[in-house]
């Protein structure tokens, strides 16, 4: 079904080889385009992109807060607005259950 074929790259301008494996490979995870850019070139396109949300999830900024709840001290991923109460994981996650 599949046969290699020799693509060239929309980057450098040089020939690549598109494989059968590769093509299976391709097929397999849905993708319908063939690639228009060489292994190289993919690479360092790769590197250039900004890190995306799961990768630089670990940075992100934290903020401290009384649950209103329980009273102790929890740790949020967003401001907390006076308006609103604020919960611990363990509360959190106890209102949840109750839904």
């Amino acid at each position: 079904m599949y046969r290699d074929e020799t693509l060239g790259c929309v980057d450098c301008g040089r020939q690549f080889a598109f494989t059968t494996g590769e093509q299976e490979f391709f097929a397999t995870k849905g993708f319908t385009n063939k690639p228009s850019r060489c292994p190289d070139c993919r690479t360092v396109r790769k590197a250039r992109q900004p890190q995306t949300a799961s990768t630089s999830y670990s940075r992100r900024e934290m903020f401290q807060a009384t649950c209103s709840q329980c009273g102790q001290r929890a740790e949020l991923p967003f401001q907390p607005r006076n308006d609103r109460p604020v919960y611990c994981r363990d509360c959190f996650a106890s209102r949840q259950s109750y839904r």
